[in-house]
């Protein structure tokens, strides 16, 4: 009889851990949304334009950017964050994107509700560049 009674508080504490280890990480999550208003290259994955949820995991030292694409064909995205900056909560929130023969790439998010602004890196063999930043247009927004 006592046997059964290990066995089954076992099972009944090893299922209450999982339960809960999914909510203690998603809780660290940061996130939001936006819209791109064309395809762009955001380090070297070919993202295409849309609206996408965004969550922002620590990853060791580093952050990891989670795109995952709410319109049309479903997609998703793991961008590695290569550095990160101090934003001013005042900033607002945008998405810088860069020309080069004919296509853009993606090179920062800043993103002052989390007061953080994510760099990226710049597609292999970047040539003569024109920037453009989106401004609140691109509807960045947390959630």
């Amino acid at each position: 009889m006592k046997s059964i009674r290990r066995y089954a508080y076992a099972a009944v504490l090893t299922l209450s851990a999982l339960n809960f280890a999914p909510n203690l990480a998603s809780a660290q999550d940061e996130g939001g949304r936006f819209t791109l208003p064309h395809d762009v290259l955001w380090q070297n994955a070919e993202v295409p334009a849309g609206e996408y949820r965004f969550t922002l995991q620590p990853v060791g030292p580093s952050e990891m950017l989670k795109l995952t694409k709410m319109s049309g064909t479903t997609a998703s995205f793991m961008l590695l964050v290569s550095d990160t900056d101090t934003a001013d909560g005042s900033e607002a929130a945008r998405l810088v994107i860069h020309s080069k023969s004919g296509s853009s790439y993606v090179s920062s998010m800043t993103l002052p509700q989390f007061e953080v602004t994510l760099h990226f890196a710049a597609p292999r063999n970047p040539e003569k560049e024109v920037a453009q930043a989106y401004p609140p247009a691109t509807n960045i927004s947390a959630h």
